[in-house]
């Protein structure tokens, strides 16, 4: 079986766990999955074999902390210092894909300010003047941010992982992460002066330009 086919098996198997088994080996998963320099077909194999234990203990009377200890974290780490590592072709995939959707959603989003300029902002033209520099530099910048972000929210994924945490601070605490990754891409925008060649771009060009890129990440998350 490929990865996909294995998350599809995982997913059935998981019906047969109590609420309380679920719930530990859940955690476990996500905790594994979003190791991020593990091969996924590797990881996926090592999860449904877990899931065939579990599921047998169960049969016995046993809970998940019986089988896998009460240092959840410990065993996780245990078992993904024995998947080997490395840089994948689907990890590179995974970045060519995520750059594109990155930069698109940056340029629908500037297109579609410039369009609703004129109705909403009292602006005069549909069109806006960017600078090649300050553009290759903004993108320079904002795509190994927008990476440590992702990082940054995966470690926090994993933080919660086996503990018992309250909603609203969850929810809290998200919402600061959010504020504080939107105020750093401002800080971005803000601080870097106008550079280089400049050219005038409708909004129509912006979105197409954006819609190409969403659609090349598409592909790429196909060939996933």
């Amino acid at each position: 079986m490929d990865a996909e086919e294995l998350v599809q098996l995982n997913n059935e198997k998981r019906k047969q766990l109590s609420q309380e088994n679920k719930k530990y080996y859940e955690d476990m998963l996500i905790y594994i999955r979003t190791s991020y320099n593990t091969s996924d077909q590797e990881m996926e194999e090592i999860l449904v074999e877990l899931l065939d234990h579990l599921i047998e203990a169960q049969a016995e009377g046993k809970t998940a902390k019986d089988v896998f200890g009460k240092q959840p974290k410990k065993y996780a780490n245990e078992i993904l210092g024995e998947l080997p590592k490395g840089v994948t072709k689907k990890h590179i995939q995974y970045f060519v894909m995520l750059v594109c959707y990155f930069l698109a959603a940056a340029s629908i989003t500037s297109g579609i300010f410039n369009w609703l300029g004129p109705y909403i902002f009292s602006v005069d033209s549909w069109s806006n003047t960017y600078y090649l520099g300050t553009f290759v530099l903004k993108a320079l910048l904002d795509i190994p941010f927008a990476f440590l972000i992702m990082f940054l929210a995966l470690q926090y994924i994993r933080w919660t992982c086996f503990k018992e945490i309250n909603n609203k601070r969850f929810l809290f605490l998200s919402g600061l992460f959010g504020i504080l990754a939107v105020g750093l891409f401002v800080l971005v925008a803000l601080i870097i002066p106008d550079l280089g060649p400049k050219v005038e771009l409708p909004f129509y060009t912006i979105i197409l330009f954006g819609s190409a890129l969403y659609l090349i990440g598409r592909k790429v998350s196909k060939a996933i």
